[in-house]
């Protein structure tokens, strides 16, 4: 489907298409761009409100800088779609997060306008300053390097570790803040309120604008800004946290008004050091229901533009996604177990511990964009004897493996992990998808692994985690359950202990987490071609059910593993140390995501392509029986 393109967009086609327009005109092609935008997003689903918000910005970065040699560098990455229009992939934008269509991130491999490639929050002003230290050290003294980032990401401690860098590296580099007051959810803590004094501070930043458009020469400028911060800890109560880290600050200004943005970037091009814009920016600017509904417009999936409603409604016959089951089911045992607290770094609603919030606001965590924190902030709950469940999308997990290891396996202490996200995710592509759990904590001593089949295993091994007194980990993918009546009777389930689902003769397979359910589709075509499949649900990767896998090797001889993610290091891998460990023979087949990084795609496309849906289940299976 293509998208209409107004007046104005229909010109540029190239970053030198957008230099030749008079200034005059980038207004206009900023609604050009919101309106292309909100049109594509309505039909093929993606990050909606980030993107309205930096139109103006991104044509204005672009319009003065000398992009791709100037560097820029974006954070996280989803609100870069104007970027993308801009540099030469304005006519395959349709394909935006579809399979093998374009990333709905900035790659380097796509484009060499993507000077780094980004997925997760907070990189980007440690990867602009390795560049521009780089260019420094080649002598590429006139090269720019700008980090665009928001306030959201700034609360990772990353972004300050690069700033505490930067402002002694000295080194050429613009940190563009867009500045909106939310990143999913809308942000916490103590930056954010820092950010509202200096926002607030209209007195101060408009006196110390006009006295530097007055004052010429170093020396009594240097002097004037002494003066000025000063003044400012008295009308602000506390000294500017980005000028005491050696960056020049300017601002804040409006994120929207392109025209200014320009003039501003062209004066910030020839100041050299570390220097940061504060832009004030709206999430979801210019279409009326982004702005009114911030967190759902975030990525809002298809959507009707005039009306702003949502084209597919939930149904109720059908089954509920494992995160609402998750979020539901938290609540039910906080309302038993007093002990029982929620923690997340900065996802309430996408992990849907929103719920928990709503109910339990004293009980519920919210501690930013800061995974690291998050998992020894619960280590220390967990010491003086709460019960936190720290429920961290799988892919940023990975940013704590320090901390899991460090602070909570080491001290064997009772901190529940509900990993969202795990295994492939879908359309937000190989930077999202949690692939490496089950792998990277399976090496991990004293922890406890296991994955859900269905909704009511979800909801046992959730209640059944509160009662142990070690590390637990509980992973659940990105998709829609198998259950319409999810809401089971909790019971206490036995650690380490797997089941058999279906009995058979001729060949075995095991599964773990959600795949099950396309082993038991497989198993039914195979069972209408007189083959005899037994498949058992090892449950828990850590302790692994050996009585169970004794049982599957002295019986079957031909074996297939299953599992939602790589095939290095996880369930394929245990069952084979145990094959070898006790001497079993049989002929053992992988199946889950290849070792490789999985681009973007349904996850119906993504199981095929990574061979373990329902067909392909089905077709090694045949293969494995006929050798």
């Amino acid at each position: 489907m293509t998208v209409k393109q107004g007046e104005y967009l229909q010109k540029v086609n190239s970053v030198s298409d957008l230099k030749k327009l008079n200034i005059n005109e980038l207004p206009k092609l900023c609604d050009d761009i919101r309106q292309f935008i909100i049109d594509a997003t309505s039909f093929n689903p993606g990050h909606l409100g980030a993107n309205l918000g930096t139109i103006e910005m991104t044509v204005a970065l672009h319009y003065v800088f000398d992009t791709p040699y100037d560097k820029l560098v974006w954070d996280v990455g989803h609100q870069a779609y104007t970027h993308k229009i801009l540099t030469g992939r304005k006519d395959v934008f349709h394909t935006n997060r579809m399979y093998k269509g374009i990333s709905g991130y900035p790659r380097m491999a796509e484009s060499e306008y993507d000077a780094f490639g980004v997925g997760h929050s907070s990189t980007s002003i440690s990867a602009a300053l390795g560049m521009a230290i780089a260019s420094s050290i080649k002598g590429e003294n006139n090269r720019q390097h700008i980090a665009v980032i928001g306030d959201g990401s700034m609360t990772a401690g990353m972004a300050f570790e690069a700033m505490n860098h930067a402002g002694v590296a000295k080194s050429n580099l613009l940190v563009v803040l867009n500045d909106n007051g939310i990143a999913i959810d809308k942000n916490v803590g103590a930056l954010k309120e820092y950010l509202t004094d200096i926002t607030t501070s209209r007195f101060y930043n408009r006196l110390k604008g006009n006295i530097w458009n007055i004052v010429r020469g170093k020396t009594m400028r240097r002097m004037i800004n002494k003066f000025l911060l000063n003044l400012k800890s008295s009308i602000v109560k506390q000294s500017n946290l980005f000028e005491s880290l050696n960056f020049r600050y300017f601002g804040p200004v409006d994120g929207h008004d392109v025209i200014r943005l320009v003039k501003i970037f062209s004066d910030l091009k020839h100041i050299q050091g570390p220097k940061i814009i504060h832009c004030i920016t709206v999430k979801g600017k210019g279409f009326k229901y982004a702005e009114n509904e911030q967190t759902r417009f975030h990525a809002p999936g298809i959507f009707d533009r005039e009306t702003g409603e949502a084209i597919e409604h939930p149904c109720q016959d059908k089954p509920q996604k494992y995160q609402t089951v998750f979020g539901k089911t938290l609540v039910e045992l906080a309302d038993q177990n007093q002990q029982i607290v929620g923690v997340t770094p900065a996802m309430l609603s996408g992990c849907s511990m929103n719920i928990m919030m709503a109910k339990y606001p004293k009980r519920t965590f919210d501690v930013g964009i800061a995974e690291q924190h998050a998992v020894t902030f619960s280590a220390g709950l967990a010491v003086q004897g709460m019960i936190p469940y720290c429920n961290i999308y799988s892919s940023f997990l990975q940013r704590s493996f320090d901390q899991i290891i460090h602070d909570v396996a080491l001290q064997n202490l009772h901190v529940v992990f509900c990993i969202d996200r795990g295994g492939l995710v879908g359309e937000d592509g190989a930077t999202h998808h949690g692939a490496f759990d089950l792998a990277y904590l399976r090496c991990i001593p004293n922890m406890v692994i296991a994955a859900p089949i269905n909704e009511e295993e979800l909801r046992d091994l959730l209640y059944t985690a509160q009662f142990e007194k070690r590390p637990f980990a509980i992973r659940y993918p990105r998709s829609m359950g198998v259950m319409v009546n999810w809401k089971t009777e909790f019971k206490r389930l036995p650690i380490g202990k797997g089941k058999q689902i279906i009995d058979g003769n001729d060949m075995a397979i095991i599964s773990i987490g959600h795949p099950g359910n396309f082993a038991m589709d497989a198993i039914k075509k195979l069972e209408e071609d007189n083959h005899s499949v037994a498949l058992y649900d090892i449950r828990f990767l850590k302790p692994i059910d050996e009585e169970l896998l004794h049982e599957v090797f002295k019986k079957h001889k031909k074996i297939i593993t299953l599992e939602d993610g790589t095939i290095v290091g996880g369930l394929g891998t245990a069952v084979l140390d145990f094959m070898n460990q006790f001497g079993y023979s049989a002929e053992v087949v992988k199946l889950g995501v290849p070792d490789r990084f999985v681009e973007q795609g349904s996850l119906a496309e993504l199981y095929a392509e990574c061979g373990y849906d329902e067909n392909s289940i089905f077709e090694a299976a045949i293969k494995l029986l006929n050798k």
